[in-house]
């Protein structure tokens, strides 16, 4: 095993799109249908050991040269659909987080300024030749945003704890709904919140979410899946998470005219998530 691979996963949960073939015009149609066919479809892990191994070469690279071929795939009624990485694409979006995020010199020392700035100038010139380009994954670390759950329900949650022993096998929380729903869901959470508290960040976050989902196939799948996250929590916390239900029984105490409902709600999932991002912090 390579020193990159055996690296602990960061603590990640994404957000994804997952669309059919038919959303995709030629040749990547084609590409992502024979793509598809392969049994040595790489995972998550995959993606991000090669992402390590940039960031520890030297000079370390930032951002791909060449955006990644690769996808995550998955099925829907039986229906073949693909999320693609674009790894490079996501990396030059991360950047510009970064400078809002890290003073100067902090930047410095986790990417030199030449090779940023190269690529700010690969992005810009990238940009121009496709406008309307945007990412299939949205990533968070330490978290799961709470509007993120808005889109799913309980029922759709999926949680699989390793068995002790079983080799290789890590547990895995996500859910997974059909962009229909997602859409249906999060437009109802919207005209909940307009209509019963004042403007603010969260729903500010579900106009951006909404932007997006509405850029992919309405026979999509959207997937959130946390990720490295099942690392950082035991599995009696992930087995007991029941976040997508908090939202839902906030935003329906919400409509009921019960704000003392729907604020036991949030307390009970800002504690849990507020738990969780105090990790980082420890050692």
């Amino acid at each position: 095993m390579s020193v990159v691979s055996s690296v602990l996963v960061p603590y990640t949960s994404y957000l994804r799109v997952y669309e059919p073939l038919a959303a995709f015009a030629e040749p990547e149609r084609s590409h992502w249908a024979r793509y598809a066919r392969r049994e040595d479809l790489p995972t998550a892990q995959d993606e991000l050991r090669r992402s390590l191994a940039d960031l520890t070469s030297t000079p370390p690279v930032g951002v791909p040269v060449h955006e990644s071929g690769d996808a995550f795939v998955t099925e829907l009624d039986g229906v073949v659909c693909v999320c693609p990485w674009r790894t490079r694409l996501r990396g030059w979006l991360a950047l510009e987080e970064w400078e809002g995020m890290f003073p100067a010199n902090v930047l410095d020392a986790l990417l030199p300024a030449v090779v940023r700035g190269q690529a700010v100038a690969d992005h810009e010139r990238w940009q121009r030749l496709h406008p309307d380009a945007r990412p299939w994954i949205r990533t968070t670390v330490w978290q799961v945003p709470v509007r993120w759950f808005v889109l799913f329900r309980d029922e759709e949650r999926e949680w699989k704890c390793a068995a002790a022993g079983e080799d290789g096998a890590a547990p895995v929380l996500r859910y997974r709904t059909p962009m229909v729903e997602a859409r249906r869901r999060l437009a109802r959470a919207l005209r909940t919140l307009r209509g019963h508290v004042p403007e603010g960040p969260l729903t500010e976050g579900l106009v951006d979410v909404g932007r997006w989902l509405e850029e992919f196939h309405p026979r999509s799948l959207v997937e959130l899946d946390y990720g490295g996250l099942v690392h950082a929590l035991s599995a009696e916390r992930l087995a007991g998470d029941r976040s997508a239900a908090d939202v839902a029984e906030g935003l329906a105490a919400l409509r009921d005219g019960d704000s003392e409902g729907a604020g036991v709600a949030y307390a009970r999932l800002a504690d849990r998530w507020r738990a969780v991002r105090d990790l980082q912090f420890t050692n």
